[in-house]
């Protein structure tokens, strides 16, 4: 992979995400300006747009911090609390989708590679992402099975993605008469849909198959892709583990469980911040969001995420207030970055007594040699 290209992948990705977080900032600033001087008997429309500016970037960013210290310090520390849940829960569900290829990880070892893993995704964005670290580390350390550990990883993507978009459509149906008062919310809601559907599609070939029951030659054309011998035994592997139907049923438990602890997070926020929204709101809002901002548009689904949380939170539907919409998922946001930062920690504290270095630079060449990958959710 060139330089230039490696350049272009990271840098637009940015770019969407500071426009979109200058764009839900601006209104928002813009807004709470316009009504300071609607308080002081001023007419908004004689500004120039340049004193809007001005007047919106001074007083804005101001209100947004007395927002964000309204919130509780113990209410902050519960909210972690049940970040690092969901962390947790993640590594366990990766362990077990380890185990039925017989790559075995004690719990200790996958949580620092699952925190080192989380480090690389939010603050380094470069070609090492945090999930070819971790298929690199768990093939190194269980002799170098690198097709059955990068499968591993995909499949565990897979599943997270797969249970979070079936969550949502679960808490949808359990607020159907919320969603059907609310149409302004139908947008995101067949937005979510939609990639259920598309994820079940891809779910159930990947586990399951079926073309080449229905098309022979498929597996002949595999073949003569690039990388074809390793593509089906990508493909094998991924069927392998579709046999496993109870481990599977066990990693769609923990997944609806690690969804519950994300909604919890996000609710301990904002009731923190004084945001008195209806528990059972949240459980169809939280997943909702974290569906669309799950699409690969920006870093972490920074920027994309607070737009749909101030426009989620501040419509006709539950009429929070903007500024307390955006300090809603800027303090949610807060918490994976605390942990991620947690990572960063952990590898600067293990990386020479588990070769956590070596194996970051066996990562990146394998990602800047654009060896096939067999995806992720």
């Amino acid at each position: 992979m060139t330089s230039a290209r490696k350049v272009w992948q990271v840098g637009w990705r940015l770019v969407v995400c500071a426009v979109l977080l200058l764009w839900i900032c601006h209104s928002i600033f813009a807004s709470e300006a316009q009504g300071i001087c609607e308080n002081r008997g001023l007419a908004w429309d004689t500004l120039s747009r340049a004193e809007q500016w001005r007047l919106a970037w001074t007083t804005g960013p101001l209100n947004l911090w007395r927002t964000l210290v309204l919130m509780d310090p113990g209410t902050l520390l519960l909210s972690l609390g049940f970040m690092g849940m969901t962390l947790a829960l993640g590594v366990w569900r990766w362990q077990l989708v380890l185990r039925t290829y017989g790559l075995a990880l004690p719990w200790p070892r996958a949580a620092e590679i699952s925190l080192i893993a989380q480090f690389f995704n939010a603050f380094l964005l470069g070609s090492t992402g945090g999930d070819v670290l971790k298929a690199y580390y768990a093939a190194r350390e269980t002799h170098h099975k690198k097709t059955e550990a990068i499968v591993a990883v995909f499949v565990d993507r897979l599943i997270g993605l797969f249970s979070m978009l079936l969550f949502a459509a679960i808490m949808m149906l359990l607020n159907l008469p919320f969603l059907l008062g609310h149409r302004e919310l139908a947008a995101a809601v067949w937005v979510a849909l939609g990639l259920l559907a598309i994820c079940s599609v891809v779910l159930g070939l990947a586990f399951w198959g079926g073309l080449s029951r229905a098309w022979p030659q498929a597996r002949h054309w595999l073949r003569r892709l690039p990388k074809g011998a390793w593509l089906e035994q990508s493909l094998d592997a991924c069927r392998s583990f579709g046999s496993h139907r109870d481990v599977l049923i066990r990693s769609m438990l923990v997944s609806f469980l690690l969804n519950l602890f994300c909604v919890l997070q996000v609710m301990t926020v904002a009731w923190g911040l004084g945001v008195d929204t209806p528990a059972l709101i949240w459980f169809v809002v939280v997943p909702l969001i974290m569906c669309i901002s799950a699409l690969p548009i920006t870093p972490s689904g920074l920027g994309l995420r607070e737009n749909l949380y101030v426009l989620t939170l501040s419509g006709p539907a539950l009429l929070v207030p903007k500024t307390p919409a955006l300090a809603v998922s800027l303090l949610a946001y807060f918490g994976f970055l605390a942990w991620s930062l947690g990572g960063g920690l952990v590898y600067l504290a293990f990386k020479e007594r588990h070769h956590l270095a070596e194996v970051a630079a066996e990562g990146a060449n394998a990602a800047n040699t654009a060896s096939p990958s067999p995806g992720g959710g």
